[in-house]
């Protein structure tokens, strides 16, 4: 019986690793560390800054729009933050959106075209997606509008970008080319972006599934350690195992409920975004966001099932186990009573020479027989 249970519980962990596996595979999607090694925490304080925003609005054919809103302090942003933050920002759209192209959209209108070549220098030199379109809005006074006109003509091929530059001279003008519905306001459109928001919407995604990743691994290398585990062979081990092993479940337990409720509560902050007003609706990149929250938590229950079906095995077979002792124990028991039973009923080996003597040898078999009786049932 007991290696059946063995055999049924080998195939309920193998089960568990194929699922553990899936969440390990979701996971390391979810974070690209092979695209970018870093995650939202690691540069928080250059995503603050806001000199690069994804805001989620998409081109007509769905190409991610990523802005460089007005910063006045871009020239002093470093070669190293600027690489790692748009490295961050065009790894996060699915890959069929990435595949069609990004969109730039570089706001200037209240600096000096200088500011604007060097943005544009520094975009075409280290920006790491597949590039669609550049939209330029121009500096608003005339004399730097002018210039940009002439430099433009004069250096366009300097930028080595191998797509359109359009030269934009107000809102209006971009407008034909994006939908105001795909625009922030401070591009005079209408889309629904907070970036402290997005911000924190990053970090808890990253985090869950990190958590959720982690939650897998420890239930995969506790189904290990348990499968590993040698059956012990007396009564008080087994005993002890049984208890060990049911509390380190429960601790387990625990955890996946707090895993759970960490995704749950996330699940229902990104979904509040679109109950705020009864047009509002979850831009491509919260519907990622959601879609990710989602398929982790499934995932996670699938693991947590996974987990439950070789917890139930594992536990059926330390009982039954258990059982076993009990039995051998009791049979030891058993043994050593009987012989010394069978030793004492080789004594009686006087016939009886009277009545007496003979009644009483019948009365002491008697005896023996009641305690053999006992012994036995």
């Amino acid at each position: 019986m007991l290696c059946r249970l063995e055999e049924e519980e080998e195939m309920s962990l193998l089960e568990l690793q194929q699922r553990v596996d899936c969440v390990i595979t979701h996971v390391d999607e979810i974070m690209q560390q092979e695209i970018r090694p870093l995650l939202a925490v690691d540069i928080i304080e250059q995503l603050h800054r806001q000199f690069a925003l994804l805001s989620g609005g998409r081109g007509k054919d769905g190409s991610p729009i990523i802005t460089f809103p007005e910063f006045s302090g871009f020239n002093e942003v470093t070669d190293e933050d600027f690489v790692n933050v748009v490295t961050y920002l065009t790894s996060i759209p699915s890959m069929d959106a990435a595949s069609i192209g990004f969109i730039i959209i570089l706001d200037r209108r209240k600096d000096k075209w200088n500011s604007a070549i060097t943005s544009l220098a520094r975009i075409a030199g280290s920006f790491p997606g597949n590039l669609q379109l550049v939209l330029v809005l121009k500096p608003s006074r005339l004399l730097q509008r002018a210039i940009a006109d002439v430099s433009m003509r004069l250096h366009r091929d300097d930028f080595k970008l191998k797509v359109p530059i359009v030269m934009l001279n107000s809102l209006s003008d971009l407008h034909g080319y994006i939908d105001k519905g795909q625009l922030t306001c401070d591009l005079g459109g209408t889309l629904d972006y907070c970036h402290s928001q997005w911000i924190h919407h990053r970090t808890a995604v990253e985090n869950f599934a990190l958590t959720v990743k982690s939650t897998a691994q420890m239930l995969q290398q506790f189904g290990t350690d348990l499968a590993e585990t040698e059956l012990p062979n007396d009564v008080q081990c087994t005993k002890d195992l049984l208890i060990t092993h049911t509390e380190k479940h429960d601790k387990l337990k625990d955890e996946l409920k707090l895993a759970v409720k960490q995704g749950n509560t996330l699940l229902s902050c990104i979904k509040d975004q679109a109950s705020k007003t009864e047009s509002r609706i979850l831009n491509p990149d919260e519907v990622e966001n959601q879609t990710t929250v989602e398929r982790l938590l499934a995932q996670l229950d699938e693991t947590e099932n996974a987990f439950e079906q070789f917890w139930s095995k594992h536990h059926l077979k330390l009982e039954q186990c258990l059982q076993l002792r009990h039995f051998e124990q009791d049979f030891r028991e058993v043994k050593v009573s009987l012989d010394g039973l069978m030793e004492a009923l080789l004594g009686l080996s006087d016939t009886g020479d009277c009545v007496a003597r003979v009644d009483h040898l019948l009365g002491d078999l008697k005896t023996l027989e009641d305690k053999a009786q006992v012994k036995i049932f």
